[in-house]
């Protein structure tokens, strides 16, 4: 554990954990939630907050009680549940593949905006800059922590004038004008939907080591982060739909930030925003996949996944698992869809942190009614989810569950059939 000083400081674990959320989120999601939610969508971010609060306090007091981190596969392993560990790491991976396509995805829709050279320029755009990333995780490279915490204040300013410019505008008939009136129900599926918005802060307990006294300022930086999330996501849905109205938000969802920034700035605005997106979904990209290159690299070395992902090039990158990973986010961003890539997402990580959360009850890491609530909130939203895709997005969901199989049954058959020993101990 890293008592000494030379680690990331509040500061900059702060700006990692916010950095990690708003990277893409609510410039991903906005239109997404303002479609399902109506004039309620700031009640779904508030109650996606809640849930990311309850799952973070969950987080930060495993990673405390074991003193070290890893997420999910750490914390399993640490009670010897060692298959159910594995699965859910495949089920992890799976998560932030999709959120990478959905990053790449709002990337390139940001810019084609801008420059409107035809449908296949946003798409192409989306896997460019995924393979522009590819090549920068094989030579090892990774975000400082002073550019991420300029990173993280350009984009705060940037959103947080957005949204006040729009609540100066305040006229409560644009939160819903050209969209259903909403309801509570329907703010818990808009939550639901969208919780990829806050996976984000998850990625710095796999840094638990290069954290200046973590036991400290893991749990404030990552606690304090979410709730000031939660009340830009808040701040952003509110603002953005008193600026251009709930329709022009749900008919521009790719862009829905863009077309606000240009109402309130004229075409400053909209190269302001579109420079802020480009900046947070290209970093938040960046950081995503390398930590889920070296997550897919830790899972690998303990056996449960192929040898191939434990492989290192001379940069000390994990070559096999960058490309791999990166190529099928790329591939998803080409083909998908919004709202199908947000919701699957959503799904996955809202299953993870209902684990999590349930762990923690269980060995009694912090206030067990709060790693409880958590558990069950989680829960609620992964069932609230699923109703909706079935209404919704039928084939999606059956995706995810024929991969949910392979992850259970599927993984141990292929484990057996491919070298899986690195030459470390399987401990």
């Amino acid at each position: 554990m890293n008592q000494s000083g030379s680690g990331l400081g509040f500061n900059a674990t702060w700006s990692m954990a916010v950095g990690g959320m708003i990277g893409g989120g609510i410039f991903s999601t906005l239109g997404v939630v303002v479609g399902i939610a109506g004039p309620w969508a700031w009640l779904s971010f508030t109650a996606g907050g809640l849930i990311a609060l309850l799952a973070g306090y969950s987080y930060v007091k495993l990673a405390g009680h074991y003193e070290k981190g890893g997420g999910a596969f750490t914390f399993l392993r640490e009670i010897n549940a060692r298959g159910f560990a594995g699965s859910l790491s495949w089920v992890l991976i799976v998560g932030y593949v999709l959120t990478n396509a959905v990053y790449a995805f709002t990337f390139g829709q940001y810019l084609g905006h801008v420059v409107e050279l035809g449908e296949w320029f946003p798409r192409a755009t989306g896997v460019a800059i995924m393979a522009v990333l590819i090549g920068l995780n094989l030579r090892g490279t990774s975000e400082a922590s002073g550019v991420e915490i300029f990173l993280v204040w350009f984009k705060l300013v940037v959103l947080v004038g957005l949204a006040g410019w729009g609540l100066h505008e305040w006229d409560p008939s644009m939160l819903s004008r050209g969209v259903p009136d909403g309801s509570f129900g329907t703010a818990l599926f808009g939550a639901a939907s969208v919780f990829m918005a806050y996976e984000g802060f998850q990625l710095l307990t796999y840094d638990y080591d290069e954290i200046d006294n973590p036991q400290k300022n893991l749990p404030r930086a990552v606690l304090s982060a979410i709730v000031t999330v939660t009340l830009v996501y808040v701040m952003v849905a509110l603002g953005t739909a008193l600026l251009v109205g709930a329709d022009q938000i749900v008919q521009e969802k790719e862009v829905a930030l863009a077309i606000a920034g240009k109402q309130a700035f004229g075409t400053t605005g909209l190269v302001v925003v579109t420079i802020a997106a480009a900046f947070s979904t290209g970093s938040a990209i960046n950081a995503t996949l390398f930590a889920t290159a070296r997550l897919a690299s830790e899972v690998a070395r303990h056996g449960e996944l192929p040898v191939a992902f434990e492989h290192h090039n001379d940069e000390g990158s994990p070559d096999r698992a960058v490309i791999m990973l990166g190529a099928s986010a790329a591939a998803l961003a080409a083909l998908g869809s919004l709202t199908t890539l947000v919701e699957a997402a959503s799904l996955a990580f809202l299953f993870t942190f209902c684990v999590v959360c349930g762990l923690a009850f269980r060995e009694r890491a912090g206030q067990r009614w709060l790693t409880g609530a958590g558990a069950l909130a989680g829960l609620t939203a992964c069932i609230a989810l699923v109703v909706r895709m079935l209404q919704t997005d039928r084939w999606a969901l059956v995706f995810l569950g024929f991969l949910a199989l392979i992850a259970v049954f599927g993984r141990p058959w292929l484990l057996r059939r491919v070298r899986t020993d690195t030459g470390n101990d399987q401990i």
